[in-house]
């Protein structure tokens, strides 16, 4: 009886340890099971998402056509400034589906370009790291006005440590846009980390459609107009002209479409440069005011270095130039710089800056400050600066 007892309770015990067993199996094949299917949605996942961002970013650059000129109404003689509602629907509509697109990743600068615009610091330090140089597209450009002091503005950037500049004009984003941004980029002067890359247009200004290249590359361009009195540059711009062609028509035949009515002919390219506030307007569709900096083109002859400084503030540079850097040229009537203060010696602009302006009757100078007046006192409320232009 007590061996049968025993035997019994062996029995009893392997079944506990089988059963034991079993259940261990069955919680580890669960697990398993479990892992392989968690795995799988993970991956499956992944490839989704890759192949959406690989789509997105295939997003043509190029895509965007038009370069048409400036088109002002005839109501300009009025004073009356004009646009049209549909086409700018039609602007804010496209410019959404960019928004879209930039939070879905696709990137117009690639990821070294925005780390360098998104770089905080006001002051670059002005070291240098000649190594590890790459050609990097624009923080800022001075996409205007022709006429006005550009070209002058662009030298006096050239002065500072952390400033480099292509040689020509680009004019990538008005004439040569179908290249493509690599195109674009390898007009770019090599930089080292710390130094920023500015170009200068100043065609873009005035050109449709180029507010809506621009932002497409870079949402966060800093934008710099040189501005000078519409008259005075209008002068300017016909000057250089005569020079290339000394059989042109008289100025005053010219501005006019009638010199016995005197109504400003605003379908001469000369003419509408001048009407600034509208070409500002289509401006700030999509660039805030905040991302723009105006410069006045008489005072960068009268106090460059005042201009200086806050351009170098504005692009968040240690300001390095100053008014040693500058002279004033008596005879040219414009200022001559020089990059080392104490060893350089001076530099002027070439022979074509500061060229005598035809006589213009002043009769003809008023009429056109009564056509341009207007313009300018809404371009003053729209900048916050005054220019003090008649």
């Amino acid at each position: 009886m007590l061996k049968e007892c025993n035997i019994l309770r062996r029995f009893t015990c392997r079944r506990n340890i089988f059963i034991m067993y079993g259940v261990t199996i069955s919680v580890c094949f669960f697990i398993y099971m479990v892992s392989i299917l968690v795995l799988s949605s993970v991956t499956s996942g992944d490839a989704i998402l890759r192949t959406n961002n690989v789509r997105t970013l295939q997003t043509s650059y190029d895509d965007v056509t038009g370069t048409d000129n400036t088109d002002i109404s005839s109501n300009l003689n009025s004073g009356i400034m004009t646009s049209g509602s549909s086409d700018l629907n039609q602007r804010k509509e496209q410019k959404n589906k960019w928004n879209y697109n930039d939070k879905q990743g696709s990137l117009f600068l690639d990821d070294e370009d925005i780390a360098h615009q998104k770089k905080k610091s006001r002051t670059r330090g002005l070291h240098i790291d000649n190594k590890n140089k790459t050609k990097r597209l624009p923080n800022a450009i001075i996409i205007g006005v022709k006429k006005a002091g550009t070209r002058a503005l662009l030298e006096y950037l050239r002065l500072h440590p952390d400033v480099k500049a292509p040689g020509p004009e680009p004019h990538f984003f008005d004439k040569n846009y179908n290249k493509g941004l690599n195109w674009y980029r390898n007009l770019m002067p090599e930089t080292s980390k710390g130094q920023i890359t500015v170009e200068k247009t100043p065609s873009y200004f005035v050109t449709k459609g180029i507010p809506e290249r621009v932002y497409r590359m870079s949402k966060k361009m800093k934008l710099i107009v040189v501005f000078r009195d519409p008259v005075t540059r209008a002068i300017s711009d016909y000057a250089q002209l005569v020079s290339r062609n000394p059989n042109v028509k008289s100025f005053e035949e010219m501005v006019f479409v009638n010199n016995r009515t005197r109504i400003v002919d605003t379908s001469w390219t000369i003419v509408k440069i001048g009407v600034y506030a509208q070409h500002l307007a289509r401006w700030l569709e999509y660039f805030p005011i905040r991302q723009f900096h105006f410069v006045s083109g008489e005072n960068l002859i009268k106090n460059p270095a005042s201009e200086m400084q806050r351009i170098q503030e504005f692009l968040g540079l240690e300001q390095y130039i100053t008014a040693e850097n500058f002279t004033f040229n008596q005879t040219k009537g414009f200022p001559c710089y020089k990059k080392e203060t104490k060893t350089s010696g001076w530099h002027c602009l070439n022979e074509e800056k500061g060229r005598r302006h035809p006589g213009i009757d002043h009769s003809v100078k008023r009429r056109l400050e009564d056509f341009y007046r207007p313009f300018n006192i809404k371009l003053y409320s729209m900048t916050g600066q005054d220019f003090g232009w008649s």
